[in-house]
């Protein structure tokens, strides 16, 4: 009686069951996938916050189908300072997560089997995401050489008649790579040939850790081809719980102005956004600036520590990272990533993810959160080093 879109193998794998039944078992966990920054230890402006969600405006219901001109004028503020200063407030469309955001932009740009390109290895969510939308989502390689980049012959070849969109993840989660000018450029060359959009999903774009000078700014300035750049308050704030994401159109003129006539009619059969964290949003944009020093803090001396445990042996090391919250470690592929990750898990009492969950092209990659509490990620290395090295 369910649709077939939610057809999924809802039993548990073994990498889940292992977790269940540590957690059952108890005892300290190192958890090295932890990833939500309300639960990272940092400091966060209490009083600011509280105030800027207390607004009596709120008790009163204004709808504006784009969301309040407040917040949509606070996002294009945010992007004049990195190279979208066309961008205006008539070009962004306020949504509750970048995953409506995702959505919006599948049911605008696709019918019913049509298909999207995605990278990988990339975030396992878009798969679902795509499903949901009755989406056929393809894969394009990302190849690493001494740093990643688009594999282009892959992308040519799963290009198809259907193809209406390609999903650009900026910086890539969980790779780290910020695309390069002259990938845009062949991307735009692609785009104009075949008639297809690009999404830009840019929620860790302001995490810079070691970026190359030809990294592209923001696709939210890419003129040449129709894009839909996403972000939100969760990553360039650090604040998940606050539920505001974007789309900011871009593009030729008369391409973005239907878009967003027809992403205004989206929009408003749902008008998902809520009033108070709409009237927030200017006051919560400005927390970035405090939260993400903390968080690029974090980040430098997890990764600090990480590359020292690693000079200490020759069988692991970190795959070279440009920015966001993840690092990659390439170890000895002596056994499936999930047999790895489970065997950490029981005998080592750390928790990592497996390369697979990302679709890594082959065995022989772990994923670690580098926001993790300093002393937490620095035993868990230490017990990760430990066990493999056997």
């Amino acid at each position: 009686m369910f649709a077939k879109r939610t057809q999924w193998d809802l039993h548990s794998n073994l990498f889940s069951a292992a977790l269940e039944a540590h957690k059952k078992k108890g005892g300290k966990l190192f958890d090295l996938t932890a990833s939500n920054p309300t639960r990272a230890g940092f400091s966060y402006d209490e009083p600011a916050i509280l105030a800027a969600i207390a607004s009596p405006t709120s008790l009163e219901y204004d709808p504006h189908p784009l969301g309040l001109l407040a917040a949509r004028t606070a996002v294009a503020g945010y992007y004049r300072p990195i190279g979208a200063a066309e961008l205006e407030p008539g070009h962004i469309v306020l949504t509750t997560s970048t995953s409506e955001a995702y959505s919006f932009c599948f049911r605008l740009l696709c019918d019913a089997g049509d298909q999207v390109l995605a990278p990988q290895p990339s975030y396992p969510l878009l798969e679902y995401l795509a499903t949901l939308q009755d989406v056929s989502l393809a894969p394009y390689a990302l190849v690493y050489d001494h740093g990643w980049q688009i594999d282009f012959a892959s992308l040519r070849e799963a290009i198809t008649s259907r193809t209406r969109a390609m999903v650009v993840v900026h910086p890539n989660n969980p790779t780290g790579s910020y695309l390069k000018r002259n990938e845009l450029r062949e991307l735009n060359r692609i785009c104009a040939a075949h008639n297809i959009a690009i999404i830009a999903d840019e929620v860790f774009l302001d995490f810079v850790i070691n970026q190359s000078q030809d990294s592209v700014a923001t696709f939210a300035a890419n003129q040449v081809a129709l894009t839909f750049t996403l972000s939100g308050l969760s990553k360039i704030a650090a604040l998940p719980q606050m539920k505001i994401a974007w789309i900011a159109a871009s593009g030729p003129a008369a391409l973005r102005q239907g878009a967003m006539a027809r992403l205004e009619i989206i929009s408003d059969t749902y008008l998902s956004v809520s009033t108070p964290q709409q009237l927030a949003t200017p006051a919560l944009l400005q927390q970035r600036f405090t939260m993400q020093k903390q968080v690029r803090e974090r980040v430098r001396v997890n990764l600090a520590a990480l590359d020292d445990q690693l000079q200490g042996q020759k069988l692991c090391h970190r795959l070279k990272i440009e920015g966001g919250w993840y690092a990659v470690i390439r170890v000895p592929a002596t056994a499936p990533d999930e047999e790895i990750a489970i065997e950490l898990l029981e005998k080592e009492s750390v928790l990592v993810h497996p390369g697979h969950f990302y679709d890594f092209p082959a065995p022989g990659y772990l994923v670690l959160s580098v926001v993790t509490p300093v002393d937490e990620f620095r035993e868990g290395v230490r017990r990760i080093l430990r066990r493999l090295a056997g």
